[in-house]
């Protein structure tokens, strides 16, 4: 029998915010699969690749390719999965600060823990620290 060993970091200690989050600016991360049209997609099984998508584009510009989830409701609003168009809703509306002009997004269900902690996790970190950021969402 073949059994898969999850990953189970510890987590990380508690940060209090320093500003509200209206004062905030917040990095989307997305695990669902979204690509932005004109990029590759992800591949189903283990693709520890990013792809940096425009924050400032419609949800109409992202696709969605994932195996652990229905992909239609998504396709027909990937707000779903990577809201960004609900995001900037809250910018405009004074509840966030800002959006990172780029969010990230990946492809979650890796089932490589190596892989993960050795490629996919650095490479995040890698991108959202040099966003300078406040805060992460992550979906």
């Amino acid at each position: 029998m073949h059994t898969h060993r999850l990953a189970r970091p510890e987590p990380p200690p508690w940060a209090p915010l320093t500003e509200t989050v209206a004062d905030s600016t917040i990095a989307l991360i997305g695990s669902g699969g979204a690509y932005r049209r004109g990029q590759v997609a992800f591949h189903w099984k283990d693709d520890t690749g990013i792809r940096i998508i425009p924050t400032d584009q419609p949800a109409t510009d992202i696709r969605v390719t994932h195996f652990a989830y229905d992909l239609e409701p998504a396709r027909e609003d990937p707000n779903i999965v990577f809201p960004v168009d609900r995001l900037r809703e809250l910018v405009d509306e004074g509840v966030v600060g800002k959006l990172a002009p780029t969010a990230v997004g990946c492809m979650g269900g890796i089932y490589s823990v190596r892989r993960t902690q050795e490629d996919l996790a650095p490479a995040i970190v890698a991108e959202v620290t040099a966003m300078e950021v406040d805060l992460a969402l992550l979906i």
